[in-house]
C-alpha cells in the first residue's frame, strides 16, 4: 500500500531551488545588522499589522456567511527599550488607497533620532518569494538586502530619508519573520483585544433598539501599553538567540 507523507511534513522537507539564495540574503542582512550594532546603532523594528473588525467585535463567520467588513492598519515600532516614543498611527484600510502621508516616515525617523541617536531601522520585506523569477543575476541580487524603497500598506520607507536623520534602513527577508520581534508584539496585542474587548464596550438603549459601542482607540492603546519594556527585552533576546544560531551555523 503506497504511503503518502503528511502534507505539513512534506512542506517542511521539500526544498526550493532558491533556498541558498534566501539564506544568503538573510546572512547578509544579519552581518550588516551586526556591523551597525557594533558601530553604535540602536536596532528598532518598524512595521504594521491589520486589525479586522471581526477581531474587535467578536463576530463569528463560522456559518459560512461572509460579509465584507472594514479593517484597521496599525503602524508602530519598538526594540529592546520598548516601544519607540512616537505617536503610533491607526488607519482605516479603505482610506489608504487614496491617502498616504509622504512625510510620516521622516517624522518617525526624526523622533527616533531624538530618542536613541543613530538607529538601524528594520522593516520586513512584504514581497512574496513566489514572485521571484529565476535569472542569471540571482546570485548577485542575493546581496542586495536594502531596496530603494520599502512599501508598506500605510507608509513608504525610503533609505534616503533614513540616512538624512543618521539612520540606516534594513530590509528583513519575509520568510524570516521570527527574526522580527514586532510580529510577536502584534500577536500579543491581538490576544489582548480578544480577551479584553468586552471591558471596552458600552451599550445604549434607544426605544426598541440596543446599540453597542466599542472604545477602539482606548482598547488599542491599553493593549500597546501592556507590551512593556520587559516584554520587549524578552522578545528581542529571543531574536538575538536566533541571529546567533544563523550566524554560527551558516556563516
Amino acid at each position: 500500500m503506497p504511503y503518502f507523507a503528511n502534507p505539513l511534513l512534506r512542506n517542511i522537507i521539500i526544498k526550493s531551488p532558491f533556498d541558498s539564495i534566501k539564506r544568503k540574503k538573510c546572512l547578509q542582512y544579519l552581518k550588516t545588522l551586526r556591523t551597525l550594532q557594533y558601530d553604535g546603532f540602536k536596532t528598532i523594528y518598524f512595521g504594521e499589522t491589520e486589525i479586522p473588525e471581526s477581531l474587535i467585535t467578536g463576530e463569528d463567520f463560522g456559518d459560512g456567511y461572509f460579509k465584507q467588513s472594514p479593517s484597521w492598519c496599525i503602524l508602530h515600532a519598538g526594540g529592546s527599550h520598548g516601544w519607540v516614543p512616537w505617536k503610533y498611527r491607526m488607519f482605516l484600510r479603505d482610506e489608504l488607497c487614496v491617502r498616504q502621508d509622504d512625510g510620516l516616515f521622516f517624522e518617525f525617523c526624526d523622533v527616533a533620532k531624538k530618542a536613541y541617536g543613530k538607529c538601524a531601522i528594520v522593516v520586513k520585506d512584504g514581497r512574496r518569494h513566489n514572485e521571484m523569477r529565476p535569472n542569471e543575476n540571482k546570485e548577485s541580487q542575493a546581496q542586495a538586502h536594502v531596496p530603494s524603497v520599502i512599501n508598506l500598506t500605510s507608509i513608504m520607507c525610503s533609505p534616503e530619508v533614513a540616512k538624512s536623520c543618521g539612520h540606516e534602513l534594513l530590509s528583513l527577508p519575509s520568510l524570516y519573520s521570527y527574526l522580527n520581534p514586532l510580529d510577536s508584539a502584534w500577536s500579543f496585542l491581538k490576544w489582548f483585544i480578544i480577551n479584553n474587548r468586552k471591558e471596552f464596550c458600552l451599550r445604549s438603549i434607544d426605544g426598541a433598539y440596543v446599540y453597542q459601542y466599542i472604545l477602539l482607540s482606548s482598547l488599542i492603546s491599553k493593549g500597546i501599553e501592556r507590551i512593556n519594556p520587559s516584554k520587549w527585552r524578552t522578545l528581542t533576546n529571543k531574536v538575538r538567540r536566533w541571529e546567533n544560531y544563523y550566524l554560527g551555523k551558516f556563516s
